[in-house]
């Protein structure tokens, strides 16, 4: 793929920008093309620009040598033959060599000397590209779409590899697999209450069981060697027995029972008294989950599937009274619909809780020393 740079600027980026797509296929050359003059024109573009520097220019152009460093690596692993490895090779080579630039001036042997920071973008370019280097978020994308989780949880996945990115470039380590070794987990765990801003351990331990989850199905495809997360976690400290968490007393269960709640925080304590569900299992019921005296709770936590619990005899005028005139997808506590923001990642009883919060308080039953 060859692009003519205009005469004003032939100074700066020679009198041609080309790449070799790695293809011997024209189809196949015409769907890559478009790309890569995209790329060139973006190039030609930022040199016409006086005022952009060259910091700024250096990291627009590293962006887009990691993505098209990225692509090619692929490629290179799934063609086959000695004739299309070198085709891809030869466009590693000549994207590395665009890279680096003219030569700015000889050394005392007469070799090329390049400016560094350029010549440094060429190498990590070509070390990424030939599959000696793989960046730390490199296969984080593919991982994600065959682990199946929760949208939460992948919120979470997402988040553990920005703070391991953050800390690498905080503390100089190379961002990627092949740089990670026990001692630099040990290192990341130890700093990672800064980077997250909390200090709560459960919280901690999430980021490192998702990286842990990540390594492991690296390991599987033998990306990595072991698994360095494995058994990592932030010891909690140690509680007293009366920091613990303890269930209600018959005396803060008559407290909040007789209160002055409203009908639907009554039915929620009630069928939460009688079936031990979690709270948002129960606000999410639908009139359907509550058929022939059994209540079907959703999956919580690591569940593997729904969980049948019988209606207490007390729970069925509750049931009975919010399924009336109701269809199978209705639901049973429409008081929660849970957040309007599209893409919100908190659960449905995020503001039932936040209101039992309120009412226990107001009733007395709030145990802080």
């Amino acid at each position: 793929m060859v692009v003519n740079v205009p005469r004003k600027l032939r100074g700066k980026l020679g009198t041609k920008l080309k790449r070799s797509l790695g293809t011997d296929s024209l189809r196949e050359a015409n769907r890559l093309k478009w790309d890569v003059v995209a790329e060139f024109q973006a190039v030609i573009r930022q040199a016409e620009r006086p005022d952009m520097s060259k910091e700024a220019a250096l990291a627009s152009a590293r962006v887009k040598a990691m993505e098209e460093a990225r692509r090619l690596s692929l490629r290179r692993l799934a063609v086959f033959g000695t004739e299309q490895r070198e085709r891809v090779d030869d466009a590693i080579e000549d994207y590395a060599e665009a890279l680096a630039g003219d030569p700015i001036e000889a050394d005392e042997r007469g070799h090329p000397v390049y400016e560094p920071k350029r010549d440094a973008l060429a190498m990590e370019f070509l070390a990424i590209a030939k599959g000696k280097r793989t960046p730390l978020d490199f296969h984080h994308e593919k991982y994600m779409s065959m682990s199946h989780v929760k949208a939460r949880t992948a919120a979470d996945d997402r988040r553990a590899i920005k703070f391991l990115k953050e800390w690498c470039e905080k503390t100089g380590v190379p961002p990627y697999l092949q740089a990670m070794s026990k001692r630099e987990a040990v290192r990341f765990c130890d700093d990672l209450p800064g980077l997250v801003g909390k200090s709560d351990p459960a919280t901690l331990n999430k980021y490192i069981s998702r990286l842990s989850v990540y390594w492991a199905w690296l390991e599987g495809r033998h990306e990595v060697d072991a698994n360095i997360w494995r058994g990592r976690r932030i010891k909690k400290p140690m509680q007293t027995s009366d920091q613990k968490e303890r269930p209600f007393t018959d005396a803060e269960m008559t407290k909040l029972l007789l209160g002055p709640a409203d009908q639907a925080m009554q039915d929620v304590m009630q069928i939460g008294a009688l079936t031990g569900a979690r709270l948002d299992a129960i606000v999410c019921l639908k009139v359907k989950d509550c058929r022939n005296d059994t209540f079907i709770f959703k999956p919580q936590k690591k569940e593997p599937g729904p969980r049948l619990c019988p209606v207490h005899p007390d729970l069925a005028e509750i049931i009975a009274r919010r399924s009336e005139d109701k269809e199978d997808m209705d639901d049973i506590f429409p008081e929660w619909p849970g957040p309007k923001k599209s893409g919100s990642l908190r659960e449905r009883s995020f503001k039932t809780s936040n209101q039992f919060t309120d009412y226990r308080r107001e009733v007395g039953v709030d145990d802080q020393k």
